[in-house]
Formats: structure tokens, C-alpha cells, sequence
């Protein structure tokens, strides 16, 4: 519900706090006194746009404010801003021509604050933010109150998946198209890889044995050296090892305390000739041979190349190969699958086809029914000679079956029904969008409803007809409406007054909250145009007959 509204620096406005309360808000004044403005300014805080020109006189910045208490958390659109706590809606407009939008204090686009503003308010008069004018509507409009949702929630759930279907068939179709050359594609790379008999860890070691061919004369030269210096030439290590442990084990012999030392030249000697005998052996571990190394080089060459085409590493390599023999049986059932999915496409289009047929009839009797009901309403509103008319069309399909809807109107006998939009002046489009509201108030989401001048063009028992019905939606929908006519007035849960006054050599305006007397007064002079008597006890019977 909307809770308070504050306008600073607006047109004639200085600063504004307008309060609301739930159920019916009727605002009332003289004629120039500001009520359209209010309207204006809360119409700008939800994101319609504005104009330099709007701020007041000799101020830099004009600023709305708008506070709403959520009830519905999950109705709005998700803008990523918690709303738990209640809604601040914000818009600055400077007077350089820039506008600010502002969501609990987090800037954001013109676009999510009128996105969040439709679901929150309607307004119905001579402005934009008029939901009857769009089309899209009128389906929504009629569905919810045939309950529909259902039948439609079907049609859009079958045209999802016939709509997976046809991109699943197209998908196969291309693929049956290049499949003869994909295939031939497959096999090959599935066989480059068989044969040539990969196998893990294999690069690094073909790598480690080409680094010691490579190396093999620079190998031989280093054992010979080492093996010579150990063991094969004169005063070579094991030979001064030896000469070195008769010393030692003569000095054991006079003192014992050196036999630890003898242990371990005895024990380092076995070693010694154990490196010896290795380094002997390892002179005749290779033979170089030209054709080994160039069989190892010509391997790394095959392991480069198919890494180069299949990606680097041989378990790389491998994981290529399985996927693609999966693509390979996938497409080699192309056929199959292809002859599957057009069967089960031909079965569900003709479900959809069926349901949104079904559709279409029942939004059909539902549309005769509301035309009915909104004639009906249209004579209680002053609209004798009216008609209206749900205009059901059949267009391609879509998630919203085959129906194109859009609601006809014309004012005046003789002339056919056309489009909302370009028929209805404002004040009718209030009342056409009033008597739509009348029998769909049960069904519309949309919690804040604004009639601006619903009243133009009537009086009488029409006006106490369009107070009743004002009231009546009131009952599901916080109302908020400004009116010249009395018998509105008095149907008023909320009565706020504004009125228009100078200070300081400047105008300015002022709302008042109404109650008791005050409000008798104000619907008084509504009836006569100034209080006497007769007037204040006529505006009593008023107050006292739409309790």
C-alpha cells in the first residue's frame, strides 16, 4: 500500500508530505489547486519520464518520494534490493534536465523503477501509466477472470517442449547433413590414434633415452675417466684406500680406540669396488647406433604432431579419441533418433495445436460474458449508448496460445468500436477502466489503483454509481481519486483536501486531512459552492448514507 508520498520543489509545490491510508483516498479541491500534480509527481516517482521545466521556480533539484508498505514480497519483480522492510521509491530531477532513480536508496536504472512501478500502481486518467492501453494486457484481463491459467499454463508448458523439439530436429537434420563427411572425419582420427599405439608416460621416456644417445660418446669418456681413477690405474683409489687401512689397522693394533675408525675405511672398500665393477659394466650398457636414435626421434615427431591436432599430453590425446567414438555411434543413430523426435513433434504440436484451441473457446464464451458485464456497468457509468467489445483474433502461435486480444470501445451510437487508444479521452478511459476493474477486482494483482478525473462528464446518480463502485473495488485495492463531485467524495475512507495559498509572495500548496466537520464543510461546498445550511445538511445525508 502506498504510505506517504513527499514532493519537493515541483511545479508549484515547495515541500510536501501527502499521507494515505488503505481503502478508498479521495482527493478534492478547487479547480488549479494542485490535485493533478500530486498525481504528476507520484506518477514520476515510478518511473514515467520528466522535464527541467517541472522543478520550481529559482531551485536547482526537484525531488518525490514515494513509500509503500509490501505485503506481497513475491509479486514484485526480483531488482536483487530487499524489500522485506517496506519500498522507498526516489527520483531527483535536476534542473539541468538529469534525472536520478533511487530504490531503498539504491541507485538504479529508469527502467527497473518503472518496472517495479507497474507492479505496484495503476494509474487511470489522462497519463501514461495506463495498463488498459496496453495490449498485452487484455489477454492477462480476460484469462485471470475466466481463471484460465490453468489452460494457458498448459499451452505455454506444450509449446516449450514442441519448441525443444523442433531445435532438437533442426540440431539432427544438420548433423544428418554433414554427417557423411563428420563421420569420415571420426574414423580417421579414431584411427590415427589406434595405430599408433600410445601409450602413458611414453613421451618422457622416449625424451630421457634420446638425451643419453644424444650424449653417448661424453658418457663413455666420463666412465672410463671414473673407472680408471677408482680401480684400473696406478695409485688409483682402491689402491690408496687399501694402503691407507694397513696404516690404520697397524695403529688398532697399539690403540684399540681407533678401530672404529678401521671399521669404516673396511666397510667403505667393498662399496668402492662395487662402484667400480658398476662403472665397468656401464661402459658396454649402450652401443650407439644411428638408427635407434633416429627411430626415437621419428616417435617424438608422431607424438608432436598428434598432440598438436588433439591436444597436449597422450592422456589428452586419448580423451579425443573417446569422445569422439561417442559422437561417432551418437551420429551413426542419427537416423533413428531423427525418425523419433519427428513422431513425438508431430504428437505434441498436435497436443498444442488442441490445447490452444480449447483455449481460444473458452476465452471466446469468457469474452461474451465480460462484454456483457462491462456494457452493464458502462450504462451505470453514464455510458447509455456505449459499446464494447473483446476482440479475439487468431495469430501464430505462441506460449500464450493463438489469440491475439484486444478490448474495442465506442463512446457514441453509430460509430464501430475501435481500439482503446485511440477512441477513449481520458476521463472515459477512467470510467471504461473503472467498469474493469468493477468485475475484475478479485482477479488483479496490481495493489494501488489511481482514478485521476474519473469523474468528467457526469453527475447525478452516475456520479453516487461511480462512488459505489470506487468503494466497492476498495475492498481488495487501496484506491486513491481525485473528484469535483460530492457524492464520490463522500464514499471516502481517506479525505484529503489541497488547497492552494501564497507566502512570502510565492504559491505553494497545502493538503489537509479531513475528518468531521472539516470534511461535512468540504463536501458542502462541493454541492453548492459555498457552505450554507441546506448544503451542510445535504453533505451530512451524503456522509451518513455512504457509511
Amino acid at each position: 500500500m502506498l504510505r506517504e508520498l513527499r514532493i519537493k520543489n515541483l511545479a508549484i509545490i515547495d515541500d510536501l508530505r501527502v499521507r494515505f491510508e488503505d481503502g478508498l483516498n479521495v482527493l478534492t479541491g478547487e479547480t488549479g489547486a494542485g490535485k493533478s500534480i500530486i498525481v504528476d509527481s507520484l506518477s514520476l516517482a515510478l518511473g514515467t519520464r520528466a522535464q527541467s521545466d517541472l522543478i520550481r521556480s529559482g531551485e536547482k533539484e526537484a525531488v518525490v518520494q514515494a513509500y509503500f508498505e509490501i505485503k506481497g514480497v513475491n509479486e514484485l519483480p526480483d531488482i536483487g534490493i530487499d524489500v522485506s522492510d517496506g519500498l522507498i521509491l526516489r527520483r531527483s530531477i535536476s534542473a539541468t534536465g538529469k534525472s536520478r532513480a533511487y530504490i531503498n536508496d539504491t541507485i538504479v536504472s529508469l527502467q527497473s523503477l518503472a518496472e517495479i512501478g507497474k507492479s505496484l500502481v495503476d494509474i487511470h486518467g489522462q497519463h501514461e501509466h495506463q495498463s488498459l492501453l496496453s495490449v498485452d494486457k487484455h489477454r492477462l484481463f480476460l484469462d485471470s477472470y475466466g481463471k484460465l491459467q490453468g489452460d494457458r499454463g498448459k499451452v505455454e508448458l506444450l509449446y516449450r517442449e514442441v519448441q525443444t523439439l523442433k531445435k532438437e530436429e533442426a540440431d539432427l537434420k544438420q548433423k544428418v547433413n554433414e554427417r557423411s563427411h563428420r563421420l569420415d572425419l571420426l574414423r580417421f582420427q579414431i584411427n590415427e590414434i589406434d595405430i599408433a599405439f600410445l601409450k602413458v608416460g611414453e613421451k618422457e621416456n622416449l625424451i630421457g633415452e634420446k638425451t643419453i644417445l644424444s650424449n653417448l660418446s661424453r658418457l663413455n669418456e666420463l666412465t672410463e675417466t671414473a673407472y680408471s681413477m677408482i680401480y684400473g690405474s696406478e695409485n688409483s683409489c682402491i689402491e690408496r684406500l687399501s694402503s691407507i687401512i694397513a696404516r690404520v689397522r697397524e695403529m688398532s693394533s697399539i690403540d684399540h680406540s681407533v678401530s672404529d675408525i678401521l671399521n669404516m675405511l673396511e666397510s667403505a672398500l667393498p662399496s668402492i669396488e662395487d662402484a667400480a665393477i658398476f662403472l665397468r659394466g656401464y661402459k658396454d650398457r649402450y652401443d650407439f647406433e644411428p638408427e635407434k636414435l633416429a627411430e626415437i626421434e621419428e616417435r617424438l615427431e608422431l607424438i608432436k604432431k598428434l598432440e598438436k591436432k588433439y591436444g597436449e599430453g597422450i592422456e589428452t590425446v586419448f580423451r579425443y579419441r573417446d569422445d569422439a567414438e561417442k559422437e561417432l555411434k551418437g551420429l551413426e543413430f542419427t537416423d533413428e533418433r531423427l525418425d523419433s523426435i519427428e513422431a513425438e513433434l508431430k504428437v505434441k504440436e498436435d497436443m498444442l495445436l488442441s490445447a490452444a484451441l480449447s483455449l481460444t473457446g473458452k476465452r471466446e464464451k469468457i469474452a461474451e460474458k465480460i462484454e456483457e458485464l462491462v456494457r452493464k456497468e458502462l450504462e451505470e457509468l453514464a455510458f447509455s449508448k456505449a459499446d464494447f467489445v473483446i476482440d479475439i483474433k487468431q495469430e501464430t502461435i505462441s506460449p500464450y496460445g493463438l489469440d491475439k486480444v484486444e478490448f474495442l470501445f465506442s463512446a457514441n451510437p453509430g460509430e464501430p468500436p475501435k481500439p482503446l487508444v485511440k477512441t477513449a479521452s481520458g476521463g472515459e478511459l477512467s470510467r471504461v477502466m473503472l467498469a474493469l476493474k468493477s468485475i475484475l477486482a478479485d482477479f488483479d494483482s496490481i495493489p494501488v489503483l489511481i482514478f485521476d478525473e474519473v469523474d468528467a462528464g457526469i453527475g447525478g446518480k452516475t456520479a453516487e454509481g461511480v462512488g459505489k463502485k470506487l468503494k466497492a473495488i476498495s475492498n481488495k485495492h487501496q484506491v486513491l481519486c481525485t473528484t469535483h463531485l460530492p457524492q464520490i467524495a463522500s464514499m471516502g475512507d481517506f479525505h484529503l483536501k489541497i488547497e492552494k495559498g501564497q507566502r512570502d509572495g510565492r504559491v505553494y500548496v497545502e493538503v489537509k486531512e479531513l475528518k468531521g466537520r472539516e470534511r461535512q464543510n468540504e463536501i458542502a461546498r462541493m454541492l453548492s459552492g459555498k457552505i450554507t445550511e441546506v448544503s451542510l445538511k445535504h453533505a451530512k445525508e451524503l456522509i451518513e448514507s455512504a457509511v
